[in-house]
């Protein structure tokens, strides 16, 4: 039977080396052996097969399994410690990963020593005899329980190491430790650190990363000690976190761990001496979370870089021996447990719905996932999945916060992200030539910085694309949610299959007719020159302004400006409130001939003739079908630039930079998904896009049922009758049909169909070239290419930018994410309530005039 395998280069007789950035196996007898690992290996049969393949003596020596890890980046590596089933399943799962070309494994070969004592989890807890060189101490912990491993039997050694650690730490803690219960005496434990350095490298072999993901979760955080989360990190692949839950056992802790569950080193879920941290904000989480889960809470008696001192809360009250004191190893960033009382021996009177360790911070470490995969999470959904995990309900300041702590540590700071923005566009241009940017900027009085105003950005495949697609245009601004306020513009083209295309984009200090008429002259300027484009929007006065300004290259004839029909009708029941007068006139704005248009408009006027006296003064071009002379392709609202809103909805509360990899991803995924489609259609000989397929379809049906009269075959003059008994004059000659759908749409009506059946005409040849699948495949065609790592892009020397004051929100609370709803929001078709007593429509029995009388 075959067994699937994976090879795997084994080192040993040699050294590991560490830096910041790799991992390396060293020496000059170093032997290198490859092994073909089966898939389903265990952690034992992987031991049992290196014995046999190194003939290492078992009896004699352990061996301690360390694989070289890849960090976020892919560029950067960290030693992994292999010593269960799950972590040699991890290891294996890197024949997955691009950047890795062979896994390998660094064995080191361990002499067995009677004094460790192999436990559960492949941990090796450190069992030594009694020390009485080394001295009991007190930070406030009351006395330890825990073994204290030896140094050996030479006295002298310890004696220097005694002095070595005092002149490190000694003043050091006595300054932090202060009011604390007890003397700090570090200097007689200098042999249990030295000892127990010495037991984590020989014995154990692990090698933990000193760079942890967390920032201090403290209830007093060191500045020094917090991590600063990479402003731009979006576009990096996720990080290898949250992959071993299992392994919560283990003493020794790492930043492949995560702390969803106490991480301690025995069943009962208590901490124990000699267990090690990643970092210090590792062993905080850790605290936090066993108190959250014992319903009990803690204070902070000292806190520093290399200490960390907790005690119950009920201490005094209920005189719980609950304590912990940690130190940090030297040289490294672990924190160690070197004093533990526990558990705690105090009660709750009644279980309070908040907890004090359930902070902020924690919250935002619990929801990070969330927030990367929903950036618009309530917040209460936040406050649901934390009552759901914990049982306790915080408030709604308090998920607000962690909300907040977890955006800045996933997408950077919203102040800085300004700043960083400029180095952002240089990345993206470097992995993508001709994009383009343009920005705008407000001088200050210190030198060297400017105050940020605007940004317009188009991507190269976006500006190569919009040449095949209609020349069809929709703009619209929607608001920012973040820290600071201002709107983002979209200009949105539309493809041969009646799907959006993501055209350009910019931020804003808010809509203006300096704004819009900048926006609309970089879109001119950088990204078309096309003449005859229709530009679809609302009655904003900026944009109706900006598109009658000859100098920006929108006035007629180089451009068509038309007006949403439903930002008119909405704007129609605001002044007039009629939902009936609302409806006919989306009707008329709708109707295809001037016969239908006239019509509606001739109700509208008997109805109300206020309400015709106010469409009139619009011109009938902008809003009416009938009378657009097939510039906009039958797109009558600015719907394509509304749904891409949407989409960017929750990113629009996230920082700058956030929104702009956003963009940038987004777009590229509607390529490659999009370029997909019209490959496959070419490859299979489809001539035109499913939209328009589907039309001709559903009119060669209706164009079997039609009468023909032919009056000149030379010309193409027919005269088509409908099953409605309703006629029309069609000219194939001159590709015109008196129902005027052909020249609306660009695709044939179901007359010039059933005229081309009847000559045997190719009516395929009345379809314009925007809807071919050639042209489709060419829209989508251009290729986005990856950003590079942020450690390779180029340099930014110019001008510091800024965030601008005036454009800061300054109110308590989250500003509003949601559009306030206006008549364009009305549900059409709604029943109206009808009262009980006089059997009106619009009020109810409560609110009725009549109801005194009936009473």
């Amino acid at each position: 039977m075959f067994v699937p395998t994976i090879p795997v280069t084994c080192y040993y007789n040699g050294q590991i080396s560490r830096n910041e950035t790799d991992v390396k196996y060293e020496g000059s007898e170093t032997v290198i052996e490859p092994l073909e690992v089966p898939v389903e290996c265990t952690f034992q049969e992987l031991i049992d097969m290196i014995y046999l393949k190194t003939t290492i003596d078992k009896r004699r020596f352990k061996l301690v399994l360390i694989c070289k890890y890849p960090l976020r980046s892919g560029k950067k590596f960290q030693p992994y410690p292999v010593r269960d089933d799950s972590s040699v399943r991890t290891m294996l799962d890197l024949v997955n990963t691009p950047t890795i070309e062979e896994i390998e494994l660094y064995i080191k070969v361990v002499r067995v020593k009677a004094q460790v004592n192999q436990s559960v989890g492949g941990h090796a807890d450190i069992f030594v005899r009694d020390n009485s060189n080394v001295a009991q101490f007190d930070y406030g912990c009351g006395p330890s329980s825990g073994p204290v491993p030896d140094t050996g039997p030479n006295g002298d050694d310890e004696d220097n190491a005694d002095e070595e650690r005092n002149d490190e730490y000694g003043e050091d803690v006595d300054d932090e430790c202060d009011g604390d219960d007890g003397d700090v005496e570090l200097d007689r434990h200098a042999s249990f650190f030295r000892a127990f350095n010495q037991v984590l490298e020989n014995e154990q072999g692990i090698y933990v990363s000193a760079q942890a993901p967390y920032c201090d979760v403290s209830n007093h955080p060191d500045d020094e000690t917090l991590d600063e989360p990479s402003p731009v990190a979006y576009h990096l692949p996720p990080t290898p976190h949250f992959q071993h839950v299992e392994n919560l056992h283990n003493a020794v802790a790492s930043s492949w761990t995560p702390w969803v569950e106490p991480t301690t080193a025995n069943s009962s879920g208590e901490f124990v001496i000699g267990q090690v941290f990643n970092s210090k904000s590792d062993l905080q989480e850790a605290a936090k979370i066993y108190s959250i889960k014992a319903h009990q809470e803690y204070v902070v008696v000292a806190s520093s870089k290399k200490l960390l001192v907790l005690r119950c809360k009920k201490a005094e009250e209920c005189q719980c021996q609950w304590k912990l004191l940690a130190m940090v190893i030297k040289d490294t960033s672990l924190f160690v447990i070197n004093k533990y009382t526990g558990p705690h021996t105090c009660v709750n009177p009644c279980l309070n719905r908040d907890h004090h360790q359930l902070d902020s911070q924690l919250v935002s470490t619990h929801i990070k996932a969330l927030i990367q995969a929903q950036f618009s999470l309530s917040t209460a959904a936040i406050q649901a999945s934390v009552m759901e995990k914990w049982g306790y309900q915080i408030s709604y300041k308090k998920a607000l916060d962690g909300k907040h702590k977890a955006i800045r540590q996933l997408y950077g700071d919203f102040s800085q992200s300004y700043t960083e923005l400029p180095r952002l566009f240089l990345g993206i241009e470097q992995a993508n030539p001709g994009c383009a940017v343009v920005w705008k900027t407000c001088e200050t009085n210190m030198p060297n910085t400017e105050i940020f105003q605007r940004v317009f950005w188009s991507f190269k495949p976006s500006i190569e694309g919009f040449q095949h697609c209609r020349p069809v245009m929709s703009i619209d601004g929607t608001h920012l949610y973040g820290k600071y306020k201002g709107k983002l513009f979209i200009a949105m083209g539309c493809d041969g299959n009646n799907q959006l295309f993501p055209l350009a984009f910019a931020i804003t200090e808010g809509e203006n007719t300096d704004s819009w008429g900048w926006f609309l002259a970089c879109i001119r300027n950088e990204v078309t020159q096309r003449a005859g484009i229709c530009v679809i929007s609302d009655r904003h006065p900026g944009i109706m302004a900006a598109m009658v300004n000859p100098y920006l290259g929108w006035a007629t004839p180089f451009a068509y400006h038309r007006i949403c029909m439903r930002h008119l009708a909405s704007n129609f029941m605001t002044r007039f409130k009629d939902k009936i007068l609302k409806n006919l006139v989306c009707r008329a704005a709708l109707a295809s001939t001037e016969r239908k248009f006239k019509k509606h408009m001739n109700t509208i006027g008997r109805i109300n003739s206020a309400a015709l006296q106010w469409l009139e003064a619009v011109p009938f071009q902008l809003w009416a079908l009938s009378h657009d002379g097939g510039r906009r392709y039958g797109l009558m609202t600015t719907n394509i630039s509304e749904v891409f809103n949407s989409v960017l909805k929750g990113a629009r509360s996230l920082p700058v930079t956030a929104l702009v990899q956003l963009t940038f991803f987004r777009l590229n995924s509607y390529f490659v998904a999009r370029r997909e489609v019209g490959g496959n259609r070419l490859a299979s000989a489809k001539q035109f896009t499913p939209y328009v397929d589907a039309q001709i379809q559903g009119r060669v049906v209706k164009a079997g049922s039609m009468e023909i009269v032919l009056y000149d075959h030379v010309k193409g003059l027919f005269h088509v009758k409908s099953r409605s008994g309703r006629t029309h004059r069609v000219n194939l000659h001159e590709k015109t049909c008196t129902c005027v759908k052909t020249l609306i749409y660009g695709f044939p009506c179901s007359h010039i169909i059933s005229a081309c059946q009847h000559r045997c005409v190719d009516f395929r040849l009345f379809v314009e070239d925007y809807y071919t699948t050639k042209s489709y495949y060419d829209t989508w065609a251009p290729l986005f290419h990856p950003i590079f790592n942020e450690d390779e892009w180029p340099l930014y020397d110019g001008t510091v930018i800024l965030p601008p004051d005036s454009m800061r929100r300054f109110g308590s609370g989250r500003p509003k994410s949601t559009r306030l709803h206006n008549e364009m929001d009305v549900r059409e078709g709604k029943t109206l309530i009808t009262c009980g007593l006089c059997k009106q429509l619009g009020h109810n029995r409560r609110s009725c005039n009549n109801r005194n009388q009936a009473q």
